[in-house]
């Protein structure tokens, strides 16, 4: 029996396919008529079986068993052992970022404000991982979900295990599936703090994680992701929106995230003329190394199987990085005759956010034109943000929000059938295979969720400063004295301590005199 028979693609050109012998369930099911999985994505069951086919060495006995119990949330799906190993070493690999994403953040700093850029970064991690496993992942991912946001079917993880979520990650774990997801959840909202850096305490800003990931990173993953999420299915069942990684989930919520929270906190205190320069490219440099090292499995990942289209995915992602490294330090030249290492650094960023939702649409051709692309358009939105009067620290709006909208509406131009289908998946491509409609899914998907990112925020922001105690900014003098001391009562270098205990002796004896 054919799989199409099975599961009612009839291939009536070669009814000699049939190969039911055999079988522990030879009744070809009609997908009118049979028992559909409780779950409004019952017309993705092909689309979905087609591309697990194509990733395991799956027999048509075991799908079979497979169809007679679906509607069982704990059915065991045969998962692949190749692509379990890959999916939880990717899921280490991603976590490297949020370290990275530290060091990234805090060599662009003051010396007396690194420690609590790192600080924030390990503590995203830590609340939003305690969020995930009591309700985010279910939110996020359970199949019987809505369009616009997931029920508790997974509370807890409870229906999370050795089976597979078959509509989602056929060929892997739901409890595999869930720890890769975790990574992305947490280093999202550790993005937006390279808006505010500076000045940010650390309570309040603990509190804020944990709601922005419930109410902004939640909602828009599952719109984008879940089988049932709106933007997902705006074209059909599975031709919506494309983002393969996360350009609108992790990188325009996140941008626009922290545009929302340094509009609310406002500018930086300056002294005269003082000036916010890096003071640690060192530290620069090796976030970058451990961000794009991380960004493979990111995007390499998110194929959530060992299979062609997760090695495209992970080669058009160096490719983008290498392609923003070179444009933004020579686009620096033109303007003051110098390539910085810091240039260097945030064009290679800038390449990673925007081929991030295009790695699983486009060859490695178009990799070359949108990680390019990005390392101009990113670096001229670092020099225009000072005109609209707001202080976007580290140019997290710049480079996270704007770059992913970038590379949103770039997917919708550069994707291909052909590399969409390299692990079996059928959606239709974009304007390269011309699906002119594409364009207006992805600009759709881009402006929905920079809007409700920013505003969700806004509102979170305004909400927390107002409680007694959770004020969003620091004191101006805590500002002066730097987050690591006010904040954590620690420094980053031993040499600040000691400066500072001259500068206090100082002061004592013109006092005392």
């Amino acid at each position: 029996m054919t799989y199409g028979h099975m599961f009612g693609w009839t291939d009536e050109a070669n009814p000699s396919n049939d190969n039911s012998a055999g079988m522990t369930n030879p009744r070809q099911p009609n997908w009118t008529t049979d028992k559909a999985p409780a779950t409004k994505s019952a017309n993705l069951l092909p689309t979905r079986i087609h591309t697990a086919k194509n990733i395991m060495n799956t027999s048509d006995g075991q799908l079979a068993a497979i169809y007679s119990g679906w509607a069982t949330p704990t059915a065991i799906f045969p998962t692949d052992t190749g692509s379990q190993g890959f999916m939880i070493w990717g899921a280490a690999l991603v976590f490297i970022m949020t370290p990275g994403l530290g060091f990234y953040y805090s060599g662009m700093v003051r010396a007396k404000n690194a420690l609590s850029l790192i600080m924030i970064c390990f503590m995203a991690n830590s609340v939003v991982t305690m969020q995930w496993i009591a309700f985010g992942f279910s939110l996020t991912f359970s199949e019987g979900s809505g369009g616009f946001i997931g029920d508790f079917a997974h509370a807890g993880l409870s229906n999370t295990g050795p089976w597979a979520m078959p509509l989602t990650a056929p060929a892997i774990s739901s409890t595999t599936f869930m720890l890769y997801q975790l990574m992305f959840a947490t280093i999202t909202p550790a993005l937006i703090f390279g808006s505010v850096a500076d000045r940010f305490r650390i309570l309040p800003a603990m509190i804020f994680i944990f709601f922005w990931a419930t109410f902004v990173y939640d909602f828009v993953a599952c719109w984008t992701w879940n089988v049932n999420g709106w933007l997902h299915n705006l074209g059909g069942a599975g031709n919506g929106s494309f983002d393969f990684a996360g350009g609108g989930p992790v990188h325009i919520a996140s941008g626009f995230g922290g545009l929302a929270y340094a509009m609310v906190l406002g500018v930086r205190y300056r002294r005269g003329n003082e000036e916010f320069k890096p003071h640690n490219l060192v530290n620069v440099f090796l976030g970058t190394t451990l961000l794009w090292f991380g960004w493979v499995a990111f995007n390499g990942g998110s194929a959530l199987a060992a299979s062609p289209r997760a090695s495209m995915a992970a080669s058009v992602t160096t490719i983008a990085a290498s392609a923003g490294s070179i444009t933004w330090p020579l686009w620096d030249y033109i303007w003051s005759r110098k390539m910085s290492g810091l240039g260097f650094c945030s064009g290679a960023v800038a390449g990673l956010v925007a081929i991030t939702p295009a790695s699983g649409y486009v060859a490695p051709w178009a990799a070359v034109i949108i990680g390019s692309s990005a390392g101009v358009f990113c670096n001229m939105t670092c020099r225009i943000k000072t005109v609209f009067g707001f202080d976007d620290s580290l140019d997290a709006w710049a480079v996270h929000g704007c770059g992913g909208v970038l590379g949103g509406i770039l997917t919708g131009f550069f994707a291909q059938r052909w590399i969409i289908q390299l692990d079996g998946s059928l959606p239709l491509g974009g304007w390269m295979d011309q699906h002119w409609i594409q364009m207006a899914y992805q600009i759709v998907g881009c402006v929905v969720i920079a809007f409700w990112a920013f505003f969700v925020s806004y509102i979170m922001l305004i909400i927390i400063n107002r409680i007694p105690g959770l004020h969003l900014r620091p004191s101006e003098e805590e500002e002066i004295l730097g987050a690591d001391l006010a904040e954590m009562g620690e420094v980053g270098y031993e040499l600040v301590p000691s400066s500072l205990e001259v500068l206090d002796e100082k002061a004592t004896a013109t006092a005392t005199v």
